[in-house]
């Protein structure tokens, strides 16, 4: 069927529109199913493949639910999903709540790493998830079922589970304290867990996410992002369930290859937009669109409402280059939503109000790292992105080491309290005991608080230490990203221990230079840029592209970086003697 022949999902209707108020995510499929909005899935040129309503996407999840019964899945099972997007992996991920059985969503393979790495990575998520089975896109049935075939799972393509019976059964009543989902949080610094998010969790995110944005009844969401990572499982697919919106798709891979394809469906959509990247996505786009001339002529971006940014640290420069190179084509600065959030917390904890825009403050370095400014040198400063206020019922504290709330510009600690904070990791209880204290959430975060606003200033787990001095991995990446020909995830810095026993910050970098003697240069300009940030000599390591490992949500981990070099995984380029 032809895009001309199909008509998207409306963008408004005559069903009131209820924001996430619901006992269970159960309930929030059932009334989403009475109005006429739903999902709409488009191939790699942004053309409409596929419409979805929420009416079809319910009566394929009973029908699923109904199978998942048969099979012999029960409340509190686990069911592992490979989250492509589309209309299989939606349908499922409903039935399995339908059916009381968790979904865990795990991600697709990605252009990172290959085949053996992905088997790798979905076997230790299945034997941490701990499933009852596997359920997968017919394509990558090789790869799930040898991932499947290490922990005994079974595994069997949602085209070939589809097919099986599914005979009348009573569904079981949910609960708002049972948990809905196990969701993997991105492991960027941390081994990936499974957090543990119960009904009422969800519902009470979703509706904070709705409150805090002001969703408007003509608002439509336009979405790329992956549905094995927060941002887009929860805020562009959840959400838009239990709280009517319909939605525009594109595969993540569809976006890697034709980035522009996003603004092109944005622009399609007649009413207003919420739509929702990392930097990074921005960051592409400007680059992409720069040699270009037409953009007022391919592009109406004048009613993107909500342009949201809280994946990653949010780079004031990469916005503005964004802002830049799209403003003829209607869009407007006062659009960008920056925000902060983590699975742990469902999705969201602040964002910015609506219409505030990027906000920065530009704060000295040595505050950043707590330490003492050298007053022999010029001081330096980062700009500190304003992530928005706390989205409703949830408090945030800034917190010294100590346990102690700090005041107003003082850096420290963020925790969060709140009914979307997580329920555990899951099967982990010193993990969950680690970060859950009293109700409270330790973030593993660094900020301050200024007027009831968050900013956030970097990862208290990738701090790097030399000498009792603090440097911030960003710091360092960003000074090395200013050279001619690197890209932002193209660095990886972290400490080392050198052969005297001391630490030393260390850096990865991709190199596209194939003569040795050019690398030789390239290094020793590098050690330069770095000293100049830190101060001290450092150890450069030049590594081929895509060498450096990235989480399920395609962002650098600094971790498993240091883990591949120490264990010689990642493996140096020679240079010229």
């Amino acid at each position: 069927m032809t895009d001309a022949a199909l008509t998207p999902t409306p963008n408004d209707c005559d069903l009131p529109r209820i924001r996430a108020q619901f006992s269970t995510f159960n309930e929030a499929i059932d009334y989403a199913a009475r109005s006429e909005k739903g999902l709409n899935f488009h191939d790699m040129r942004g053309q409409l493949e596929r419409v979805y309503p929420f009416s079809e996407l319910r009566e394929d999840a009973l029908d699923m639910a109904r199978r998942l019964i048969a099979f012999g899945i029960g409340p509190e099972d686990r069911v592992a999903l490979i989250a492509e997007t589309g209309p299989d992996f939606a349908a499922l991920f409903c039935a399995c709540v339908y059916a009381g059985a968790w979904p865990v969503p795990l991600p697709l393979p990605t252009t990172f790493g290959g085949k053996d790495n992905f088997i790798d990575q979905l076997a230790v998520q299945l034997e941490s998830s701990d499933p009852e089975i596997l359920l997968y896109p017919e394509e990558i049935a090789e790869m799930a079922d040898a991932a499947a075939a290490r922990q005994s799972c079974a595994a069997e393509s949602w085209q070939a589970f589809a097919e099986r019976k599914a005979p009348a059964v009573e569904l079981p009543q949910a609960d708002p304290q049972d948990i809905c989902y196990l969701q993997y949080s991105s492991g960027s610094t941390r081994f990936p867990q499974g957090v543990a998010v119960t009904h009422e969790a969800l519902l009470h995110n979703l509706y904070g996410h709705s409150t805090s944005m002001d969703l408007q009844p003509d608002e439509r969401c336009v979405s790329w992002l992956p549905w094995y990572h927060d941002m887009g499982l929860v805020g562009c697919l959840l959400s838009l369930i239990a709280n009517q919106v319909s939605g525009d798709y594109l595969k993540p891979d569809a976006f890697a290859r034709r980035p522009l394809a996003w603004l092109d469906l944005i622009s399609r959509n007649k009413g207003r937009t919420l739509s929702y990247s990392p930097t990074f996505g921005y960051d592409i786009c400007a680059r992409r669109i720069s040699s270009q001339s037409n953009v007022a002529e391919r592009f109406d971006l004048s009613r993107w409402r909500l342009a949201g940014n809280g994946a990653d640290m949010i780079r004031p420069d990469v916005m503005q280059s964004f802002v830049n190179a799209f403003a003829d084509a209607g869009f407007s600065a006062d659009a960008f939503t920056p925000s902060y959030g983590l699975a742990e917390a469902v999705l969201g904890v602040t964002v910015m109000p609506p219409g505030e825009g990027i906000r920065v403050e530009l704060v000295e370095e040595e505050r950043l790292s707590g330490t003492p400014r050298d007053i022999t040198r010029p001081a330096r400063y980062r700009a500190i992105v304003n992530c928005g206020k706390p989205m409703p019922d949830m408090i945030v504290e800034i917190r010294d080491e100590d346990g102690k709330p700090r005041g107003d510009h003082q850096i420290g600690k963020v925790w969060c309290q709140g009914p979307s904070v997580m329920h555990s990791y899951f099967r982990n209880e010193e993990a969950t005991a680690a970060c859950l204290v009293d109700g409270w959430l330790d973030t593993g975060d660094m900020g301050y608080m200024a007027d009831g606003y968050l900013f956030i200033v970097g990862r208290a787990k990738d701090m790097i230490i030399i000498n009792g001095k603090n440097h911030w991995p960003q710091d360092i990446e960003w000074a090395v990203e200013q050279l001619p020909g690197f890209n932002h995830g193209d660095i990886a810095a972290f400490a080392v221990e050198t052969d005297n026993g001391e630490e030393a910050p260390a850096v990865l970098v991709h190199c596209r230079v194939s003569d040795p003697i050019e690398r030789v240069k390239l290094r020793e300009q590098i050690s330069d840029k770095v000293r100049s940030v830190t101060g001290m000599s450092c150890v450069v390591e030049l590594v081929p592209p895509r060498t450096l490992p990235r989480t399920s949500s395609g962002k650098l981990s600094r971790a498993k970086a240091k883990k591949l070099y120490l264990s010689g995984e990642i493996v140096p380029l020679e240079l010229a003697a």
